[in-house]
């Protein structure tokens, strides 16, 4: 099929089910005009530039019938009015069913229906937006499913194509029951801006956002977004409720029911749709109306005859909006009557049409009051008449749909099975999220269902399915515990084959989690349940069983397990399977050699994916590759491996799937050790998005890194929710955890930075073990503020800093010691933090006076220096030549440490390091310092001497033989030479200098 058919492909099952823009406002009806919203309207004109059109974001929000679609009604008309136009999507209140991308979707098949040229035109130069409106066939998904990169791109162009022909206005309404691909197209668009005139404008109920409710984060994260404007649509006034009823009732009339006007406006609470609702109420008849909301939503259906009656009963049961086919499929009326029953409601404005060939419910409360109110054998029977309706639909059956009619007429099985099917097609196009949920759903139906079913599907397989959707849309901890929960729960009866395939389930599942789980039991358990015989569980649980070898070190055992898992793999004919072994081996060659073999091996797994077609091992070579060449500082090929990873990832719905996301942080990650700090920021802007909260807490933690290096010590205001994710992750810990010593440090001394320090090492000793590696790491920077509090450490107190940075060498020394004992070298990054703590404790002991070869220190600092230029970490590479610079000088190298302190500077400025920036001036401070410090006489230097001490004058000159006046002399002239405020400040600059 071609990628450029027209957007209107004929789709007998999404077609009728979409509202289309055009007659949607014509068809409103709108009773009155507007009220109280001149405020409002004046803002959006003046937002989207008046006679002057030009590129715009709004949001509009407010409660459930307080005026948005009218406000936007009115809007529109002027748009259309200046000549802009308009495209308008609607987001259904479907629950689950709701289909990906609909108000979008909706929004295209319009625009070929008033446009067909522009509308050819368009798929011919964006083709993934035809293929978009294909997929959403009910029987005709591709198999290689939607990209969802190229759709968010194509979207994008195609508004900025239409916007070079004239202003463009993009509505999409009612964004609380958006899917979550559409959430993130807006997102996207809203993140991305556009360069012309195309206002973008989406609406929600504001009540609807309950503390769960997916749009709520989201909301969050538009309101970050510079340039977008938010109107929050609050309650009428009282006059302008009063203005409203007399539009309504007539100006004449309204004074002859001034009492029930007033009970009007009290009643109302400034809401224009109860207001509307009352007096229409009050009109026909009475106040004797209920308190609950829906039943005077239900005043409506008052006055239909029966015959309508029941047909808007039987509309209800389809959700807001019903396709006429289905319908008429399922409602108890004849042909005619179904005529003259559409006719009364549509008179009536009990529905409104929706395109040409579906009805939806003037307001969605009232659809949903009608309902609730259905008996329940009327609500069971219309739902068994909506799912058969749905299986004999020309075009094959909406499985979601036919999922959700089924689910609630008590059809069980056919629920099941219909659910599961939903979620595979939904992993195929694209929807992670929606996939995972109707994967539960069949999960939470399976033994009911099961009961009723002669052939169930295998519960086993299923759970595996739900795990992978799970971990693939960014929750693989909650897919470990749910695989958990269902071992646990598995009859004892259960075949060995279904109890080691949930094992095989927890196991990979825990291969990309921070979990407590025994790989070794698990595998060994499972492999011993399979039995000998070769199969693909048992090759499965072989590779699984060779990570399990690698984590304890036992690499003789992983090549064996791993040999024999490809040998099975190779023998049954399971090329993925047999892939992602060859990654283990790969894996094994850099802790054998640790040369280029790895690197090769998995640049050909990456081309064999590829060949085969095989989007999931190519992930996994990419992200695998992109970890060797960090390894060996490659940052450019690393950043490049792993942003393709994350590309592809994200081009095929699974942005959150572990390899794809873990690809984007380490691209990230790469970025800010190479000094790109401005585009690790952009990676990880997760603007538009919606990660999950331990993801998110990923990204975040490179902001801190980020924040750390310029000195915002106002980000830890961010840390404490950080903080709560370090069990979920490890790496969370490490990568926070580093950029808070260096924040705290900054904030609260050396003091804040050890308690850090030892946060961390609490953390993760308890998740990894003691001897974990970046334990080193952070080792050297809370060394770093050791020094630099030294400086203003009395005498006495520094043999405390003295003790805290031995038990820092200490922590160093046991992961070296661990490592050795492993066998496992340590990569060139390490090698680098470990000359960085060898160099900041000479330091420290250099400062606090104990004996110290300065050619020495000078040695350890110039190999740090050159240890972090081999790993290419351009931040502490200058923080090493800083301080490289300081002991030269001493040294009395003044013209050297001067050119090597200029090399610290340029860096830390491009970078905006203002911590390292302070430092070098405080440099270049204390070398103008020393000049003053050639004059002070020999009697000067000894009193300064004593100060730096902490003799009072008093003492100093007991111990001098002379006057405390004199020594009061002698302390001024000394303060004025070295440019210090005091007395601490002058003892700091003379240990510093090493002027004593």
């Amino acid at each position: 099929m071609s990628t450029t058919a027209p957007l209107s492909a004929p789709d007998a099952d999404l077609s009728v089910a979409l509202g289309m823009m055009g007659d949607v406002w014509a068809e409103r009806s709108r009773t009155v005009g507007l009220f109280g919203r001149d405020r409002e309207l004046a803002e959006m004109r003046e937002l989207v530039g008046g006679a002057v059109p030009r590129s715009a974001a709004l949001v509009v929000s407010g409660d459930a019938g307080v005026g948005k679609t009218r406000l936007l009604g009115e809007f529109v008309d002027r748009l259309d009015r200046d000549g802009w136009r308009v495209l308008l999507g609607h987001c259904l209140d479907f629950g689950d069913t709701a289909m990906p991308y609909l108000p979008f979707t909706e929004m295209l098949r319009r625009l070929d229906q008033v446009e067909p040229a522009l509308a050819a035109e368009l798929a011919a130069a964006h083709p993934a937006l035809a293929q978009l409106s294909r997929t959403q066939r009910g029987s005709d998904t591709p198999s290689d499913g939607l990209d969802r990169a190229e759709i968010f791109a194509s979207m994008h162009a195609c508004l900025e194509d239409l916007a070079g022909r004239g202003p463009v206005a993009v509505l999409v309404e009612d964004m609380h029951w958006a899917d979550p691909s559409s959430r993130d197209l807006v997102s996207f668009l809203l993140a991305r801006g556009f360069s012309g005139p195309v206002a973008l404008i989406a609406t929600y109920r504001s009540d609807d956002l309950h503390r769960r409710h997916p749009l709520r984060r989201t909301v969050t994260e538009w309101m970050r977004l510079p340039g977008l404007r938010r109107i929050q649509l609050g309650p009428l006034g009282g006059p302008d409720v009063r203005r409203m009823i007399g539009a309504i009732i007539g100006g004449a009339e309204v004074t002859e029911y001034a009492t029930d006007v007033e009970r009007i406006v009290h009643r109302a609470d400034g809401n224009p749709f109860y207001v509307e609702e009352l007096v229409s109420a009050f009109l026909s008849g009475g106040w004797q109306l209920p308190e609950d909301l829906a039943d005077l939503l239900l005043v409506r259906l008052d006055r239909l005859d029966e015959r309508a009656r029941t047909l808007v009963r039987e509309a209800s049961v389809a959700g807001q909006r019903v396709p006429h086919d289905l319908l008429a499929a399922v409602t108890s009326l004849s042909e005619a009557d179904l005529d003259a029953s559409l006719r009364s409601a549509l008179d009536q404005h009990v529905l409104i049409r929706s395109g040409d060939r579906a009805y939806m419910f003037r307001h969605a409360l009232l659809g949903e009051a009608v309902y609730d109110d259905l008996l329940p054998g009327e609500r069971l029977r219309l739902h068994k008449a909506y799912a058969a309706a749905i299986r004999n639909r020309v075009g094959g059956a909406s499985p979601a749909a036919l999922a959700r009619h089924a689910h609630a007429s008590h059809d069980l099985p056919t629920a099941l099975l219909a659910s599961i099917d939903a979620g595979r097609k939904a992993l195929v196009s694209g929807g992670p999220d929606e996939s995972a949920r109707h994967f539960q759903t069949a999960l939470e139906i399976y033994d009911r269902a099961a009961r009723e079913m002669d052939d169930p599907p295998d519960l086993a397989e299923l759970v595996s399915e739900t795990s992978e959707a799970m971990a693939v849309s960014g929750h693989p901890l909650r897919a470990l515990g749910m695989v958990s929960e269902q071992l646990a729960e598995l009859p004892a009866d259960a075949s060995a084959t279904s109890r080691a395939r949930l094992l095989l389930a927890i196991a990979e599942a825990a291969l990309v989690t921070e979990s407590q789980v025994d790989l070794m039991e698990v595998t060994t358990e499972g492999l011993a349940l399979v039995g000998e015989a070769p199969s693909s569980l048992r090759a499965k649980l072989l590779a699984a069983r060779a990570w399990a070898h690698i984590i304890v070190s036992d690499f003789a055992s992983a090549r064996a397990t791993a040999d024999e898992a490809l040998e099975m793999a190779s023998k049954l004919q399971l090329p993925a399977l047999a892939a992602d072994v060859r990654l283990i081996l790969t894996r094994l060659s850099t802790f054998d050699d640790f040369g280029a073999t790895a690197r090769a091996e998995l640049k050909e797994s990456v081309a064999e994916a590829q060949r085969r077609g095989d989007f999931e091992g190519q992930l996994v070579a990419l992200f695998r590759l992109g970890i060797v060449h960090y390894e060996y500082a490659e940052h450019d090929a690393a950043r490049e491996a792993w942003t393709q990873a994350a590309e592809l990832a994200t081009r095929h719905g699974r942005p959150w799937s572990p390899y794809g996301f873990d690809a984007r942080l380490r691209a990230a990650m790469v970025a800010q050790v190479t000094g790109e700090w401005d585009e690790a920021l952009r990676i990880v802007d997760a603007s538009g998005e919606s990660p999950p909260s331990t993801l998110r807490a990923l990204l975040t933690s490179v902001e801190l890194l980020v924040a750390a290096g310029r000195g915002d010590t106002a980000a830890l205001l961010r840390f404490p929710a950080v903080r709560e994710r370090w069990r979920r992750d490890g790496l969370i810990a490490i990568l926070s955890g580093a950029a808070a010593i260096d924040l705290v440090g900054a904030r609260d001394g050396h003091v804040g930075a050890m308690a850090t320090y030892q946060d961390v090492v609490d953390v993760m000793s308890s998740m990894w073990e003691p001897a974990f590696q970046a334990r080193v790491r952070m080792a050297a920077l809370t060394l770093g503020h050791l020094v630099a509090a030294t400086p203003a450490t009395p005498s006495a107190d520094r043999a405390v800093l003295l003790a805290e940075a031995d038990r820092l060498v200490a922590d160093a020394d046991l992961v070296i010691d661990t490592l050795n004992e492993r066998g496992r070298p340590f990569g060139v990054e390490g090698q680098a933090w470990l000359s960085r703590v060898a160099a900041e404790r000479q330091h420290l002991g250099w400062l606090c006076g104990t004996e110290t070869d300065v050619e020495a220190l000078i040695e350890a600092w110039r190999t740090n220096v050159a240890h972090f230029e081999a790993f290419g970490e351009v931040h502490e590479i200058a923080r090493a030549q800083a301080r490289l610079a300081v002991v030269l000088r001493a040294a009395g190298r003044a013209d050297e440490a001067r050119a090597i302190a200029e090399k610290a500077r340029r860096a830390a400025s491009r970078l905006g390091a203002r911590p390292l920036l302070t430092e070098l001036a405080s440099f270049e401070s204390r070398a103008n310092g020393a000049d003053r410090s050639a004059e002070l006489t020999p009697r000067e230097r000894e009193i300064l001497g004593l100060v730096a001490q902490g003799r009072t004058n008093g003492e100093v000159a007991r111990q001098l033989f002379i006057s405390t006046k004199t020594v009061s002399v002698h302390v001024s002239n000394i303060l004025a030479k070295l440019g210090a405020s005091g007395r601490t400040e002058a003892a700091a600059i003379a240990r510093r200098e090493q002027l004593l």
